[in-house]
């Protein structure tokens, strides 16, 4: 009897040793995958970002129409470039597939630079009232302020900053991004200039 008790507690003991092992390495497995998705991620915003060094060498017109030929690429119709003088925060108006109109303003600034809640306030006065928008929509080839953010969500603005434009250049769908949590979307952290 003795030494059938000391094989089952052999047994006991190498089945608990096992199952701590297979518990450590479950946890090792599900840490490891959840670094590589952070990883990944942060590489697809990297990407996105390197995608858009054209568009920071562009100028204002030139963007005005790289964000309009975006909405015809996903499906919007009836798209014109109207920005200019007197353009009372349009520079792009036109019609998303499920036929509602959207105006959008676009700013096309340096990396490292800000759109406040200033730019915003202002849009917001004109997109809906002057335009007659359904979906006011703001692009910046930056970053915007948190109160910014903010008060477009406040407002129900859609804003892309630069980590949206790099997905939206690299093929998202523009509808995609229309119905984010804007306040807890994207950062405001802005991004380092190329001198100094």
């Amino acid at each position: 009897m003795g030494t059938a008790l000391l094989g089952v507690v052999a047994t006991l003991i190498a089945t608990l040793v096992a199952a701590v092992v297979v518990t450590g390495l479950v946890r090792a497995g599900r840490r490891e995958a959840r670094a590589e998705r952070t990883r990944l991620a942060e590489e697809e915003r990297r990407q996105a970002r390197r995608s858009l060094d054209a568009v920071w060498a562009m100028d204002d017109r030139e963007f005005e129409e790289y964000i309009a030929e975006l909405c015809r690429r996903d499906g919007c119709t009836g798209v014109k470039r109207v920005g200019g003088a007197g353009d009372l925060g349009a520079d792009v108006i036109g019609w998303l597939p499920d036929g509602r109109k959207i105006v959008i303003q676009c700013k096309r600034y340096a990396k490292h630079r800000t759109v406040g809640s200033r730019d915003i306030q202002t849009f917001n006065g004109t997109a809906r009232a002057e335009h007659g928008a359904d979906v006011p929509l703001f692009v910046a080839s930056c970053v915007f302020t948190g109160p910014a953010r903010t008060f477009a969500a406040r407002q129900h603005l859609t804003l892309i900053d630069v980590n949206l434009l790099g997905f939206w250049n690299s093929g998202t769908a523009l509808t995609s991004f229309l119905d984010l949590d804007i306040s807890r979307s994207g950062t405001n952290r802005r991004l380092r200039p190329d001198h100094d």
